[in-house]
């Protein structure tokens, strides 16, 4: 019975994996056709029907091309640094809740919290390795943006966790059978979203690949499937923290249609966002985090643990 059980996980965890990558590759496709638009312009439209099958091109074009590597770099390391990113950003899936169950445990959000803090590192090593100042620059300023925003997602994560008094995942969903948390917390559930835009280096927090200051940030000198690899990993960790915050504050029932519609919906706000703002200032971002997001999270943490205590007390 044990043995397969094991076999349905590996399955499932399979299927679940090959579904993430065949939705950024979707992903891809839908941000250059929203930016196409905002733009006022085509996006890609001549592979396939209105060009469905871009992506798998792209893809294919990627993985073909020579893979070049610089000459004074750390080979190993920088070789397997966007294979590690890619696993990380994919393992992050583990803990999401199946109908099949599959490995929903009790621990989910201090799992989430332990895998996206190792990926400061991949970035960090990816920079490093290639030897070339630009990169360097580039993962330094990921590295310590990264590590800035993941203590103020842990805080305004902890201020749910309060409202639920469990890190399952699927607690939420229980929780919001009659009422979103977005109704009862929008200002936190504003700045979970900020900070997921900084966290995933994205358009207006994307220093780490300032295109127009360190020509293309910490993957400068990756080429062909290195380079795929970083991107899959950045769009794949995008569509988990769309479903994370669909999870958290938009209702997260997993049983329903909806639940992927609004999965999609928090996805196209990233791209919406990197259509339409313009790139913040490095210091504005920091301060942003230590002098404004870090005080509101402790203080709504503070409410909501004399809420909760409240509470407590008056219906025992």
């Amino acid at each position: 019975m044990f043995i397969k059980d094991l076999l349905m996980l590996m399955v499932s965890s399979l299927v679940l994996v090959i579904c993430v990558l065949v939705g950024v590759a979707f992903l891809t496709l839908m941000e250059r056709k929203v930016l196409g638009y905002i733009q006022i312009r085509k996006g890609p439209n001549k592979v396939g029907y209105m060009g469905i099958a871009q992506p798998f091109s792209d893809a294919i074009k990627l993985f073909c091309k020579e893979q070049t590597y610089p000459l004074m770099s750390n080979f190993n390391i920088y070789y397997m640094a966007p294979i590690f990113n890619l696993f990380l950003s994919l393992i992050l899936w583990m803990c999401m809740p199946f109908i099949t169950v599959l490995f929903n445990f009790n621990l989910g959000f201090l799992y989430f919290l332990c895998c996206s803090s190792l990926s400061v590192y991949t970035i960090m090593i990816a920079g490093w390795s290639s030897n070339s100042n630009y990169a360097l620059l580039g993962g330094i300023r990921s590295v310590a943006q990264t590590i800035s925003y993941e203590v103020s997602l842990a805080l305004i994560l902890l201020s749910f966790l309060y409202l639920v008094l469990g890190l399952n995942l699927i607690d939420f969903m229980k929780y919001q059978s009659m009422m979103w948390f977005i109704f009862l917390c929008l200002p936190l559930a504003m700045m979970w979203f900020v900070s997921s835009l900084a966290e995933t280096n994205r358009t207006p927090f994307d220093f780490a690949e300032g295109e127009s200051e360190l020509v293309s940030g910490f993957n400068v000198e990756y080429s062909s499937g290195g380079f795929a690899l970083i991107f899959m990993a950045e769009y794949s960790s995008i569509l988990f923290m769309s479903m994370l915050c669909v999870m958290l504050f938009m209702g997260g029932n997993i049983f329903e249609i909806s639940f992927f519609i609004k999965v999609l919906f928090m996805s196209f706000l990233w791209v919406w966002v990197r259509g339409t703002l313009p790139r913040y200032r490095y210091d504005k971002l920091m301060y942003l985090c230590w002098k404004s997001y870090l005080p509101i999270a402790l203080n709504y943490l503070l409410f909501f643990m004399g809420l909760k205590l409240f509470l407590f007390t008056l219906f025992i």
